[in-house]
């Protein structure tokens, strides 16, 4: 018989949250007991308890200390993997620059093909452009009869 799904809320009863509390502490020290069993690895539990003073520890303060000195030995060590938000918004922010930049350039070539055919059907350049745009076309021109050539080429 399965049992009934569990609302993830605030328990009001004060009995009844110090119960769950005890509950649920004694299966998170089992599943940190049967983590380190089946995988090989080095875990601890620090579980403070808001009902009294004592804080709950798994397997032993010297255990604690070794796992928690190991783990800090790690973050000196490998810098690359561990990331702070800063340096995660950093990164994102940089990555969606390089995206940005990557979608203007696009934008421009498709712009100066449009302008060239453009070009080609009227006889007409854009008012307001800057030499840079001219040359920008320039070369848009140059590439395109290129491409075409070497097409004909190959199919030669």
């Amino acid at each position: 018989m399965t049992r009934k799904k569990v609302k993830l809320a605030y328990i009001n009863d004060s009995n009844a949250r110090k119960a769950t509390f005890k509950k649920r502490k004694k299966g998170i020290m089992k599943k940190v007991n049967e983590l380190t069993i089946l995988c090989g690895v080095d875990a601890c539990a620090i579980i403070s308890n808001p009902h009294d003073s004592q804080t709950e520890i798994w397997p032993n303060k010297e255990g604690v200390k070794k796992v928690i000195k190991r783990y800090q030995s790690a973050l000196v060590i490998d810098k690359t993997k561990n990331m702070n938000r800063e340096s995660f918004v950093t990164q994102r922010i940089s990555k969606a620059q390089e995206q940005v930049d990557k979608q203007r350039k696009e934008n421009h070539e498709k712009e100066m093909t449009r302008v060239m055919f453009n070009y080609m059907e009227s006889r007409r350049l854009p008012q307001n452009w800057t030499v840079e745009d001219l040359n920008d076309l320039d070369n848009r021109i140059e590439k395109y009869m290129k491409d075409t050539e070497d097409k004909i080429e190959a199919l030669s």
